[in-house]
Order: C-alpha cells, then structure tokens, then sequence
C-alpha cells in the first residue's frame, strides 16, 4: 500500500513526527527537514523537553520563517500513553533516541499498533530481531511498516546491493562484495549504541535464534551473507575485513523479499584498508574496544568519554567523506559500483532519514507491511530521492 492508504491514515493531523529532535542527529534531520520538506508537508517536533524544542524551533524559524508554527509534541520514550497519542497522530514518525534497545520498544509497539510507519536509525541487531518476534504480527495487522537501519546504517549498503543487482542479469545465481570507506567520527550517542551492543554478543544470539523459530521460510529461493575472513582485494588495492554489522542482515533480508536477487544470492560486507598495519591495528583495536565492553565499570567510563548529544562539528562534518563499492557477479557478468557522499554518520545519515520519512510519507509505494528493510519498503522511489539529494549511485564498470 502507499502512506497514502489504511487506518485513516491521510486525515491524521501530521504527516511526518520527528520524535528526538532535539538530539545530535534529530537537530541535523530538523534542519534537512526545515530545507527540503515540500510545500504542504504537515511535519512535527517531538521530544521530552518542551523548553528544548521551543528552543530548536525558533533556530529553525531564523532561517525558514515558515517554521515559526511548526507544532512540538512533548512525550517520553518510557511513557507508553504518550507515544500512543504521537502515534496514532501521525502518518510517519521517524525516531533518534538510542541507544533503541533500551528506549526504542514502547515505541515500535504504539506504531505497530496504530497502523503509522516507523523509521529508526539503529544499527542494533538484537533489537532489530526482538522486534521482529514482539511486534512483527501486529503490524502485519494494521498495515504498518517498521523499517529500522534508515541511516548510514544500512541504506548505502542496502540500496547500493539493490542497485548492484539491478546492473547484473535476473534469474541466475547473484554474488555481491561490498567495501566501506570513510573517515568519518562518531557521536555520544552512536558510541553508547555500539558499546551496548558489543557487550550483549549473548543476548543477541538469542534474540537472533528466538526470530528465526518466528521467521517463515523463503521457499524455492536461497539469500545468505556469511562473514568470510580477512582477505586481500585486489578489485580495491585494499584489505578487506569482514564487518559483522546490521547491512548483512538488512540487505539478505531484502534478497529474500525481492525476486530480483535470483534463486541464489550471496553478500558478504567488509571494511577497506589501505596496508596491512592499519588493517592488524585496527583489528587489535576493535578486539580491545568489545573486551573493555563486556567489564561495566570499563563501560560506564568509556561512555563518560562522549556524552549524549555530543558530536563532530560542522568544520570536521565538512571534510569527511564515505564510498561503499561494490563487485557483482552473476550470469557471467561482472559489474563494479559505487555509492558515495559526504559524512556518512551525520550530515548523510539526516539527508537519508529525512528523505525516507519523506519517501514513506508521500510516494507511490509497492505493497508492504510489517518489519521491512528500506529496499523492500522503498526501493526505486527512495533510490530516485537520494540520487537527487547528492548521494551518488555510478556504475563503474562492467565486464
């Protein structure tokens, strides 16, 4: 169905709530909005703290005057009431507040409940699966969708795989390689997500074994993203380190929704390194990081290290840059793609989530409800958006 359709969804009051707004990424997607949301777009700022929102407000009234009466919802992400009024309000709401395994749920189950799509930034496997067992069902039922990872995690892997696999022949067997790129910093909040979900390797097994008792098989088809092992890749002059991130569980469940996949699909994720010392170092590094994770006093003190709401500023957002590049091959076709822009965690991630919201809110959509990944939800029109928006999708070569 498009956003336009089910539950009495076109007379709601807005179209698009932007619930953390006053966070380091919900400011970034405030502003993006404030810019680009299209003449008619009846969109919202929500949060915990009315003085805070007046405050964002009236920053985005000083360069777009027709903010001056954009409505502010107060509401707590532990106030189930509260998040059942914003959604039931509400075609789109779009959330910032993580870390979402301990704040995002009440949530996703007031939208599951009132029929409104959801959009996340999470990059959190194991809430990703505990929400597909909790609310997967009821969504199903209202005709929501809940598409989590609309950030840099997971939307340039997702969609660049998705247009990747649009390069290469239909009906045979697909293999897809993906090389990120970057140098771009990290938040309070991203940094509090990250280490949460390096010390739950636990309870993300399980949660993980506890969706796919719930999840029902793909008959006749086959869509896997193994981990692999450090390699050398001679198609990037670079080591290639697998990366056990959401994209691989995001773009193999877009495979397994999609037919244009093939019968045969298989993704692998890595990250690219120039020389093999910053590959060993970055390796010791990240093993260093995940062990000092499992100790809570270590934990606690390394969060102290970046308070919510802290981030890079708008000089060092300006100089980072992301590319993820792909290698596809199937049908005897080999094909090398690319996805590209500026900082990916901030300046990017506000642009994708915005334009989603947007996506979601307005486009014609295939039919869809339930957890769905932002290719299966979005597809063409989401590609089409960012495409507009600066992010780059280049074939690069083919052979």
């Amino acid at each position: 169905m498009s956003s336009q359709d089910g539950s009495g969804r076109g007379e709601r009051p807005y179209d698009i709530v932007l619930f953390g707004a006053t966070g380091f990424v919900g400011v970034l997607t405030a502003r993006y909005l404030a810019r680009s949301a299209p003449d008619g777009c009846r969109w919202a700022l929500a949060g915990r703290s009315r003085a805070k929102l007046e405050r964002l407000r009236e920053e985005l009234t000083a360069d777009h005057p027709s903010c001056a009466d954009l409505p502010l919802i107060e509401a707590r992400a532990d106030d189930p009431q509260a998040l059942r009024g914003l959604a039931e309000s509400a075609r789109v709401v779009a959330t910032t507040v993580g870390p979402y395994l301990w704040y995002g749920e009440p949530l996703v189950a007031a939208c599951a409940g009132a029929g409104t799509d959801y959009l996340d930034l999470t990059g959190e496997n194991e809430f990703v699966d505990l929400m597909y067992v909790h609310h997967e069902a009821r969504a199903r039922e209202t005709g929501a969708r809940l598409v989590h990872a609309c950030g840099f995690d997971s939307v340039p892997g997702d969609l660049g795989v998705y247009f990747t696999v649009r390069q290469l022949p239909e009906g045979v067997p697909l293999r897809v390689d993906g090389f990120v790129r970057g140098n771009g910093t990290f938040s309070g909040g991203t940094f509090a997500s990250a280490l949460n979900a390096m010390s739950r390797g636990r309870q993300s097994l399980r949660a993980a074994r506890q969706r796919r008792l719930h999840e029902p098989r793909v008959v006749g088809r086959r869509a896997h993203s193994p981990l692999g092992g450090p390699r050398y890749s001679a198609e990037n002059h670079a080591w290639a380190l697998p990366l056990p991130l959401l994209d691989r569980q995001i773009v193999t469940r877009s495979a397994r929704a999609l037919p244009r996949y093939g019968p045969d699909f298989r993704y692998r994720h890595y990250a690219a390194v120039k020389t093999l010392p910053m590959a060993v170092g970055g390796v010791i590094a990240v093993c260093a990081l995940v062990g000092l994770a499992q100790v809570p006093a270590a934990r606690r003190w390394l969060q102290r290290r970046l308070g919510p709401g802290e981030g890079p500023d708008a000089g060092r957002r300006a100089k980072s840059w992301f590319s993820v590049r792909f290698v596809g091959e199937g049908g005897g076709r080999t094909v090398y793609t690319e996805v590209s822009g500026g900082d990916p965690g901030y300046d990017e991630t506000a642009k994708i989530f915005a334009e989603a919201a947007l996506c979601l809110a307005f486009d014609e959509l295939p039919p869809s409800s339930g957890q769905v990944t932002p290719a299966a939800a979005m597809g063409d029109a989401l590609l089409d958006r960012l495409q507009k928006a600066g992010i780059r999708f280049r074939l690069a070569a083919q052979r």
